[in-house]
């Protein structure tokens, strides 16, 4: 998925059909991936990491207003990735 495409999803997401956070938007992506890599997780190139990455930046740019933890189902999402490619790796 291309960084165009991401925004896109996360856009639809979001709710948000106007232009005028995209530059805010594409940095929380980018935040997200980074964050995502630090948890122990790698991009494999499938449309389920970008999904991960899209749905981590919805959470950040929610709980901006809420203050909200993670979501438990972005938790699990995220720890069973993580599984999933430790045992590949081994």
């Amino acid at each position: 998925m291309t960084a165009t495409e991401r925004l896109a999803a996360l856009k639809i997401d979001l709710g948000i059909v106007a232009t005028a956070y995209d530059d805010r938007l594409a940095a929380y992506i980018s935040t997200a991936e980074q964050e995502v890599n630090r948890e122990g997780v790698s991009s494999d190139g499938t449309a389920a990491y970008d999904n991960l990455i899209i749905q981590y930046a919805a959470w950040m740019w929610r709980r901006r207003d809420s203050g909200e933890g993670m979501p438990r189902m972005l938790r699990y999402w995220l720890h069973n990735y993580k599984l999933d490619q430790l045992t590949a790796d081994a």
